[in-house]
């Protein structure tokens, strides 16, 4: 793991503990850890040896004089550039100008040139350097910027493949130039797709709605967020949606990676954590979802059982059972099914109630109670019996079955709230 933290305004030891948390949660682990920041005295030794090669010098040109330079080359319709003047001064021009405190930074010298660069994804990639100008890769010996720190980097710690983003494939000329001028072994380029928003808008890493930290707390399992992360832009020779991730390691192929955007469809999320939650058996799915209720709630086996194939995530979880809990307040009219009058709800209920209080605790099951519970309900509309009771065991117009229901109440609180639905019709 390297962490680029050169731009200090944009650097902060908070993100970088994000990072390796996220990255440890997710099971990425790795076997080094570098900060640039604490590598200045390498790029340092680099930058020296441009300097005394002639590849780079000091530019001393004011922020003013680069724009007013840039307006006049637009003025001609030429692609504006740095002209390069500060590279002709020669060393005693240089020492006068440092010695009145002049600031400066440091320029590569970018040679001209058509240079061909071949991408794993994209192909054979041309840049016309010509066009390019010289580039500023530090401010000041003490303040290398990224696209001289990262060739650095990538050459001593002996990276083969450089794999990122597309948006970094205008970066790859200047990359390539300053690791050849400091004769560095050439890598291997793969420039990735961009993931999208739905209406496939760039995802910025820095403004989009959600962090990853908030999927995780959002209540994604690893497993779902490596499966979908991994697809997006990319897929297995075979057509299948879940791959664990050894079995992604041992597929991925970058030949496979996709050249357009990849977009981020948060509902194929959902799914694939789902997925991964109904495959957890019921010990592993509580101890998941203990962070997500309150901690005096008791999850047992029938209440996980009732609800888990409708959790899509587990922040969910606790509006989902929370009428296990505590019965929440609902409008009587939810316990009328299609054009019934509250006189009719309340004479189900009754039914209902008289076949329960004649029940046998002991007796409680989901089996005894459907089959008494069938022998009350009409044969050609079970809702008239089953929807009025489930509303008035859960409090909700989406829930489990009145029969799972009962059977986690229990006959107590089973027979005390169907009481009070009757009591809420006021008849």
């Amino acid at each position: 793991m390297r962490i680029e933290d050169t731009d200090k305004e944009r650097s902060k030891p908070e993100f970088e503990e994000d990072i390796k948390n996220c990255l440890g949660w997710l099971g990425l682990n790795w076997d080094e850890f570098y900060r640039q920041s604490d590598r200045v005295d390498i790029y340092k030794k680099y930058l020296k040896q441009l300097l005394d090669e002639n590849k780079l010098y000091r530019c001393f040109c004011s922020k003013d004089d680069l724009e007013a330079e840039r307006q006049a080359m637009m003025a001609q319709g030429i692609p504006p550039k740095y002209s390069g003047r500060c590279g002709s001064l020669n060393k005693e021009e240089v020492k006068q100008k440092l010695e009145r405190g002049e600031s400066c930074v440091l320029r590569f010298r970018v040679p001209s040139a058509v240079l061909s660069i071949k991408d794993i994804i994209r192909g054979t990639v041309k840049f016309d350097t010509s066009l390019m100008g010289d580039i500023i890769i530090a401010r000041d010996l003490e303040q290398p910027l990224y696209n001289f720190t990262v060739v650095v980097d990538d050459a001593l710690m002996e990276i083969t493949h450089i794999i990122r983003g597309e948006d970094h494939l205008s970066n790859t000329p200047k990359q390539v130039l300053i690791a050849q001028a400091l004769g560095f072994p050439n890598q291997q380029f793969a420039h990735l797709p961009m993931i999208l928003n739905p209406d496939r808008s760039k995802m910025s890493k820095r403004f989009s709605d959600t962090a990853f930290r908030e999927y995780v707390n959002g209540g994604y399992l690893k497993k779902a967020l490596i499966n979908f992360i991994a697809y997006l832009g990319w897929h297995p020779k075979e057509d299948k949606e879940i791959m664990t991730i050894d079995e992604l390691a041992k597929e991925f192929d970058l030949k496979r990676v996709q050249k357009g955007g990849a977009v981020f469809n948060s509902e194929k999320l959902d799914w694939l954590n789902s997925y991964y939650l109904n495959k957890l058996d019921v010990s592993e799915f509580i101890e998941a979802a203990k962070q997500f209720i309150p901690s005096n709630w008791h999850l047992t086996e029938p209440i996980v059982a009732s609800i888990k194939g409708r959790v899509k995530k587990l922040s969910e979880f606790k509006e989902l059972v929370n009428f296990y809990f505590e019965l929440p307040e609902y409008d009587k009219n939810l316990l009328k099914w299609k054009d019934l009058e509250f006189s009719q709800v309340v004479d189900n209920l009754k039914k209902a109630l008289v076949f329960v209080e004649n029940l046998e605790p002991d007796d409680f099951s989901a089996e005894r109670l459907e089959e008494g519970l069938n022998n009350l309900a009409d044969p050609l509309d079970r809702g008239k019996i089953f929807w009025p009771l489930r509303v008035a065991l859960s409090g909700k117009s989406a829930s489990p079955g009145s029969l799972e229901i009962m059977e986690v109440l229990g006959k107590g609180e089973t027979v005390k709230r169907i009481n009070f639905a009757i009591e809420k019709c006021g008849l």
